[in-house]
């Protein structure tokens, strides 16, 4: 589903046919984004440096609090993938009590953590692209997270070798709890049975998040399509906001560049995070 709008490029690619099966897993099934023990797996690393002494430090706590080996193995494998695996364009994990620590509210915690779910999971990331594209061709458009909606992005899925989504419904179904447990951590839906939302408000962390990571990973051009704030689902018309609020902060910054004003940070990317030592 590639929308162009005004006839460029699309805000961001739909993943079907980009995919293969091995890329896609159903670990939303197992957890979502659990804030405080992704922050305490986040403290840690930044108290010991590797990943060993990190995972012995989890299982010794989380059996003594009575977790069954099984449960912790599981939590323990999908959290620190999602740690492991983030790319230079977001804060590195030991940076993130820090800025977790930083947030005004749970919500805001929840946002930052969702770029990196997002990032590391590739159905979420699927259907997170499919729900942008929707929302470039019509923001006032619903976001619609019914089992029904969700159940017809996720069968639209075909992979590069021409192969389709096809786990069984009771998964797919436990799948779209866990992304609707996501939607409603971060802000996007309201009460437990809303299934129709609409973009958040966007804490000041967070925001510094989500601009660093849209800065990293657009180019030149990436105010025309911040992925950050898209993966906030967060509609054009809200960016120029947002731009200006990040612009009040000592982290970014308007310079004039050939005549234009080009928003950047300040100094390094994420200094604001880590006061220059990396």
């Amino acid at each position: 589903m590639d929308v162009s709008s005004d006839g460029g490029r699309p805000w961001v690619r739909s993943l079907s046919h980009q995919l293969s099966p091995a890329d896609v897993n159903a670990d939303l099934t197992r957890c979502g984004l659990l804030v405080e023990r992704a922050e305490a797996l986040a403290s840690l690393y930044r108290e010991h440096g590797n990943w060993n002494d990190v995972k012995d430090r989890w299982f010794d706590e989380r059996l003594s609090n009575r977790s069954t080996r099984s449960s912790a193995q599981a939590i323990f494998r999908v959290l620190t993938s999602r740690l492991k695996n983030a790319p230079p364009s977001l804060p590195n994990p030991r940076d993130l009590p820090e800025i977790l620590d930083r947030c005004a509210t749970a919500r805001d915690e929840a946002q930052v953590l969702s770029l990196y779910l997002v990032e590391d999971d590739a159905l979420v990331r699927y259907v997170v692209h499919e729900y942008v594209s929707r929302i470039e061709r019509d923001h006032r458009e619903p976001l619609d997270f019914s089992d029904e909606t969700l159940g017809d992005v996720l069968r639209s899925l075909e992979y590069a070798d021409g192969s389709a989504f096809d786990y069984a419904d009771s998964t797919t179904g436990r799948w779209c709890d866990g992304f609707r447990s996501v939607m409603r951590e971060i802000d996007v839906l309201g009460g437990q049975r809303d299934v129709v939302g609409s973009p958040p408000a966007v804490g000041d962390i967070p925001l510094l998040v989500a601009l660093g990571y849209s800065y990293e990973v657009g180019g030149e051009d990436w105010v025309n399509a911040p992925r950050g704030l898209l993966y906030l689902f967060q509609p054009e018309d809200h960016w120029d906001e947002l731009f200006d609020r990040a612009a009040r902060t000592d982290a970014w910054e308007f310079v004039e560049l050939h005549g234009d004003l080009r928003l950047r940070p300040t100094e390094t990317t994420y200094d604001w995070a880590t006061g220059g030592a990396r």
